[in-house]
């Protein structure tokens, strides 16, 4: 089927989208390390994008919502976050710096689930799978996660960082202009028919799982490039443990629809969380980094099957007028709550009996994701749910 104008704007924003986090995620510790702020402080500042995106994507999803619009929405957001970047990098001071960061992540993050909504839209209009655009987004992360050390040291270092953000974002804003919205068919939600989320029992008992899958995740996300320094890998090792993992994602978003369709979407995530127990207990008894590193290859048969069945399934529950609002909400239990606990449980293990104790704990919690995930499913079969 031939790609139209729409397809292609979005499959090029989610590819420049994602590229400019392999630049944030990554070298944004080392940013502020060089400007001298201590280990603690900087693990205060990376904290704040999943504390504030618990208040800022349920917003701006209902914001989104109530004017029935993504793409306006998210050119404010991106321009607003772009002003926080700007302070962010021009300016020092700790009271500063944490002002700018706040302001950066409370306009960039929610953008996320936005996007996704109308991915999930647009394609299905058009008879062709998310994963099919949402691919692009990895291809992105890992093409800069690759390039961007090289390109970075010829650069002047970290220092340089700022430039090669901007200078991404050039491009997402280009191909936001050939975007246009997909407007609901539903009623224009308002306030109070926003309880309708909140009494929507299946809906609220799936975030509840998917905060329990999300917590080991979002760990390892925090914490592991700070595993593998321990165990004496490189700042370059580092960067490709992120692209592993991302270029690992592209297979299956390219693939999953093919087979989506014949199993529940509750079986398909008590599997992921199976093989999340699986990855976790290798990540145990495994101390040589490279074998970590190589163990990122799972992240395809984990993250990326969680990612993509809850995005859809959530589309499933809610009336479609909810559909940014829903996937904010995801999008916050994901980045925002799990990574608020995953982050400081997972660092208080580390530093209590060693970074294997962060697995001991995925491990447990994914095993009771599987449970809950395929326990609901069998419940709602008999149930003929």
């Amino acid at each position: 089927m031939k790609r139209d104008r729409q397809i292609i704007s979005l499959s090029g924003v989610n590819f420049f989208y994602y590229a400019s986090s392999a630049i944030l995620l990554p070298y944004l510790p080392l940013y502020l390390q060089n400007k001298g702020y201590s280990a603690g402080e900087i693990g205060m500042l990376m904290m704040i994008g999943p504390f504030i995106s618990i208040f800022a994507q349920p917003f701006w999803g209902y914001v989104s919502d109530r004017f029935n619009s993504v793409k306006n929405i998210v050119f404010l957001l991106w321009v607003l976050s772009l002003l926080g970047s700007i302070g962010l990098f021009l300016t020092n001071g700790f009271a500063l710096t944490l002002g700018f960061i706040l302001l950066l992540y409370f306009f960039l993050l929610p953008s996320i689930p936005l996007i996704d909504n109308l991915v999930v839209k647009s394609t299905m209009s058009r008879g062709i799978s998310y994963g099919s655009v949402r691919l692009w987004g990895s291809i992105g992360f890992s093409s800069v996660a690759l390039v961007s050390g090289l390109l970075l040291d010829k650069l002047g270092g970290v220092a340089s960082i700022p430039y090669f953000y901007w200078v991404l974002w050039i491009f997402p804003f280009l191909l936001l202009a050939f975007i246009k919205d997909e407007k609901s068919t539903g009623e224009r939600i308002t306030l109070s028919a926003i309880s309708i989320i909140f009494k929507n029992k299946s809906f609220l008992w799936f975030m509840l799982m998917i905060l329990l899958i999300s917590i080991p995740h979002r760990m390892n996300d925090a914490l592991l490039g700070l595993y593998l320094s321990k165990l004496g890998a490189t700042d370059a090792m580092v960067s490709w443990a992120w692209a592993i993992a991302a270029c690992s994602e592209i297979p299956i978003f390219a693939l999953i629809n093919r087979y989506m369709h014949r199993y529940h979407e509750l079986t398909l995530l008590g599997i992921a969380s199976i093989l999340y127990t699986l990855r976790w207990i290798f990540y145990i008894f495994v101390s040589d980094p490279w074998v970590l590193i190589g163990l990122q290859v799972t992240h395809m048969l984990t993250f990326a099957v969680l990612w993509i069945v809850a995005v859809q399934y959530v589309v499933r529950l809610l009336p479609e007028q909810f559909g940014s609002t829903g996937q904010s909400i995801l999008a916050m239990v994901f980045m925002g709550l799990a990574g608020i606990i995953g982050g400081s449980v997972g660092g208080w293990l580390s530093e209590e009996w060693g970074g294997a104790s962060m697995y001991v704990f995925a491990t447990i919690m994914s095993a009771v994701a599987a449970c809950l995930f395929l326990g609901t499913q069998a419940f709602m079969r008999g149930k003929n749910i």
